[in-house]
């Protein structure tokens, strides 16, 4: 049987091994880099407790913030003290996520131990999910966990790329725990049921929208793709995100969603600038108003 999730590996599959585990520790650090919300930090450590009280080798990636390039606001240093006091153990840090030295730290992990790797988004390779970069990464280790929940609807070289490389690669207990939850809401959802959907373009979430439309009673949509659906009912939309090409698929939802029953709501009222800057002029207005 295929292993899906962590806990289907058991101790004769983790002792001794070295695991490449993805977890999502971006957490919000004030001025003085301290953490002020350890949410995403306790989240992790179900996980990363099971893989080493079985005895594996642990290899801790995540991002943090938006850096371009390495920037030292953005390292995971800070992150340190609280995840070894969660864990009782002593945290390793990397300063890198690649090369010899890090190499070499990784062969000095005992079992039961923990290496964090340094910000895996200080190389553009990471979200540009670059073939040899995964490699890199993936020759750390013998196994793949994603256990960072937050960051997997993004393809990019620790989430997608490296569980090209590594198997078996499988869920972490938080990943695990969304799953089931999503597939329960979705598939057995309690009635009447309503979606939010988000994001800036149409072309990228019709997938979604037509599978919720089968399901749902009631649809809000919301982010910069809502300027399409209002352009498709005739509304003007100013410089707004705007997908022309895809305007006959937004009047082509909007009709579905009204033979099958199914409310499509979107925002009644909008904020309009004279300019995008920090500076500009703003109102609200109603969104059969945008001048």
């Amino acid at each position: 049987m295929a292993k899906k999730s962590v806990g289907d590996l058991n101790a004769d599959e983790l002792k001794g091994k070295k695991v490449f585990v993805r977890v999502d520790l971006n957490v919000p650090l004030d001025e003085n880099q301290n953490i002020t919300d350890d949410t995403r930090v306790r989240a992790a450590v179900p996980t990363i407790k099971h893989l080493i009280s079985n005895g594996a080798k642990v290899i801790l990636s995540s991002h943090l913030g938006r850096p371009k390039g390495v920037t030292p606001k953005y390292s995971l240093k800070p992150l340190v003290p609280r995840l070894s006091e969660l864990l009782g153990i002593e945290v390793k840090m990397a300063n890198d996520c690649i090369g010899e030295e890090v190499e070499k730290l990784v062969s000095e992990i005992p079992e039961g131990g923990v290496l964090l790797l340094e910000n895996v988004r200080f190389y553009k390779e990471e979200e540009k999910n670059d073939p040899e970069f995964a490699k890199k990464l993936a020759a750390l280790a013998d196994l793949y966990v994603n256990d960072a929940f937050g960051t997997a609807h993004r393809a990019h070289a620790s989430t997608e790329g490296v569980a090209k490389y590594l198997k078996p690669a499988v869920a972490g207990f938080l990943m695990q725990k969304e799953l089931d939850y999503l597939v329960g809401a979705v598939s057995s959802p309690k009635k009447p049921f309503a979606a939010i959907v988000g994001g800036s373009k149409v072309s990228t979430k019709i997938a979604v929208i037509e599978s919720l439309l089968e399901k749902v009673d009631l649809l809000l949509l919301g982010g910069g793709m809502i300027f399409t659906f209002y352009k498709a009912q005739g509304y003007k939309v100013g410089s707004s995100l705007l997908e022309e090409d895809k305007l006959e698929l937004a009047k082509s939802l909007i009709e579905k969603a009204k033979s099958k029953g199914v409310s499509l709501l979107l925002p009644t009222d909008v904020v309009v600038a004279d300019k995008f800057s920090a500076d500009a002029n703003s109102k609200v207005v109603s969104a059969t108003e945008i001048p």
